[in-house]
């Protein structure tokens, strides 16, 4: 089976970690405080201390990943995430085994922000012909959230 990273693996990603676990993947999530790794753990993930909003300390968390999940649709507090970072993140995917990415396209946040995602998303896809999926499933509805995660992380991967 495959590695996926889901970048942001806070509730709804441990959620999402179980599933793919279930599935047979190894599963590795991000968070930005280490107090998080017991609860990465539990839901059969390996915690990485790394923060998406400095794309360098993410770059060790792709060794032997095949998806990238992009799950940054309720950070509130940095705009960047669905800018500048996420196209640095692209950026560097070329040079990795990455072979899929899931963009969280949708939340709570200005729709200006998800609009802004997708344009950079694509423009990297279609740059660096790594495949994209874009999650438009509110995460506010957590059932239908992991669905759409899980089934974008299974497309991507061709099952």
């Amino acid at each position: 089976m495959a590695r996926v990273l889901i970048i942001g693996c806070g509730c709804r990603g441990r959620g999402l970690a179980r599933e793919l676990r279930g599935d047979g993947h190894a599963v590795r999530g991000t968070t930005r405080d280490a107090r998080r790794f017991p609860a990465i753990r539990a839901a059969g993930a390996e915690p990485y201390l790394g923060d998406p909003d400095r794309i360098a300390t993410l770059m060790e968390a792709l060794t032997g990943v095949s998806i990238v999940c992009w799950m940054m649709g309720t950070a509130r507090d940095a705009p960047e995430l669905h800018d500048g970072r996420l196209r640095m993140l692209w950026e560097k995917l070329v040079d990795t085994p990455v072979r899929g990415v899931v963009y969280e396209g949708a939340g709570p946040l200005a729709a200006d922000r998800y609009a802004r995602g997708r344009e950079v998303a694509a423009a990297a896809h279609e740059t660096w012909r790594i495949p994209l999926r874009v999650l438009d499933a509110d995460p506010a509805d957590h059932v239908a959230w992991r669905k759409g995660a899980r089934l974008a992380v299974s497309s991507l991967l061709g099952s």
